[in-house]
């Protein structure tokens, strides 16, 4: 895929099948490279308005696509340029309490003790707990909050007592 202006981004990796559901996988150093390329490329061809265009190499064909998607592919690109794997999730989506603990960094059962005592909401299906992907991330970014606070408390009372740091 190439922007609409004078210049292109030329694919020679062959890309192999992705099944879906399979887990993330690290870019080969090529891949990267052609990523951190097309990021850059693909973000200078973005406009001010609502959609903006594609033209597809092998054919004539135009794709008309949201601005905010563009940026998102721009956002994957980059971030698969730095080298690092890539997952799209919707927000809608319900995780299992272990990729929910896997976002968070914790262990499964820490995780489980959140949800027991209503830190985190979820629901039962059968025996088995569904945590929402949106809450995960309300719940990740309520924690970070609490620990920045607390380490701006703790560096106001290293300042109080002359801690030198």
């Amino acid at each position: 895929m190439s922007p609409t202006n004078s210049n292109t981004v030329q694919p020679e990796i062959p890309v192999p099948p992705v099944a879906p559901g399979s887990p993330p996988s690290l870019p080969t150093d090529a891949e990267a490279n052609l990523a951190r390329e097309s990021s850059r490329l693909l973000a200078a061809c973005i406009g001010k308005g609502p959609t903006a265009k594609l033209k597809v190499i092998d054919g004539d064909d135009e794709i008309v696509v949201p601005v905010r998607a563009m940026r998102l592919l721009v956002d994957i690109l980059a971030q698969m340029g730095e080298g690092r794997a890539v997952t799209v999730m919707p927000i809608k989506a319900e995780l299992t309490t272990q990729q929910a603990a896997g976002i968070l960094n914790v262990s499964r059962p820490y995780l489980v003790s959140l949800l027991e005592k209503g830190d985190l909401p979820f629901r039962k299906v059968g025996k088995h707990r569904r945590i929402y992907f949106e809450d995960v991330l309300k719940f990740q970014s309520a924690s970070r909050k609490k620990q920045e606070a607390a380490m701006d408390e703790l560096v106001k009372q290293g300042q109080e007592l002359n801690l030198g740091y």
